[in-house]
């Protein structure tokens, strides 16, 4: 049996506390930016659903319903709805795989009649001076604005279709179109299947407004009192 002479244990000691309270500051740290950091992104996302969707009278955050591509996929869908409550457009996030330096995380905002209101590059990590054109160049972003799967040859014009490429960088634009496309191809085939999915979010989100108006009422008679 291995046994420890008194300074040994004080060492020990000593260095499990040092463990200890670095572990609890990490914590802290942890729970201290986290808040600020999810704030910041909602308010960058929210930045960016102001400039891909059509002029809207509800919270497309507050709204946001989640709808399955398949067992392992979910998206995060994020509808725009006018002065009756009527959908009149969604927004989603469509990731193209394939950019030259990575992935590109693409916002595109669709009308319910299929044409595009506008598209974001979020997320990329495309050469700066080359590919980043797809975050810079307002010209090439608006080529999008209105474009449905059938008014459109959705290529580059290198490739014998209606959007430009950036000089020196074919890859990217080509991703974004590619990935633009695959979108609008997911929104035609699932249009009724994500107005019912909007429809079922709307109720459980309903019913939790509800709840959450009756036990703030409920705390208010009771003067602020739990049982």
């Amino acid at each position: 049996m291995i046994s420890f002479d008194r300074a040994q244990q004080k060492i020990a000691l000593s260095l499990f506390v040092v463990a200890l309270v670095a572990t609890l500051l990490l914590a802290l740290m942890d729970k201290a930016t986290h808040e600020p950091i999810a704030e910041a992104e909602r308010a960058a996302l929210h930045k960016s659903l102001v400039q891909v969707l059509p002029e809207y009278k509800n919270d497309p955050l507050h709204d946001m319903f989640e709808f399955p591509l398949s067992t392992a996929q979910t998206l995060k869908v994020y509808p725009s709805r006018d002065k009756e409550g009527k959908v009149i457009a969604y927004a989603w996030e469509q990731i193209a795989p394939d950019g030259y330096s990575g992935s590109i995380r693409i916002l595109m905002g669709v009308r319910v009649s299929g044409e595009i209101v506008a598209i974001r590059v979020t997320s990329h990590k495309e050469t700066p001076g080359l590919g980043d054109g797809i975050t810079k160049d307002e010209k090439w972003l608006n080529s999008f604005v209105d474009k449905t799967l059938k008014n459109t040859k959705w290529f580059v014009k290198k490739d014998g279709g209606d959007f430009d490429q950036f000089t020196g960088a074919t890859v990217t634009p080509r991703a974004v179109v590619k990935a633009v496309q695959q979108g609008l191809t997911m929104y035609q085939t699932n249009q009724n299947a994500l107005l019912k999915a909007f429809n079922e979010a709307q109720e459980k989100i309903m019913q939790a407004d509800i709840k959450a108006a009756g036990d703030k009422q409920t705390e208010k008679k009771s003067g602020g009192k739990t049982q």
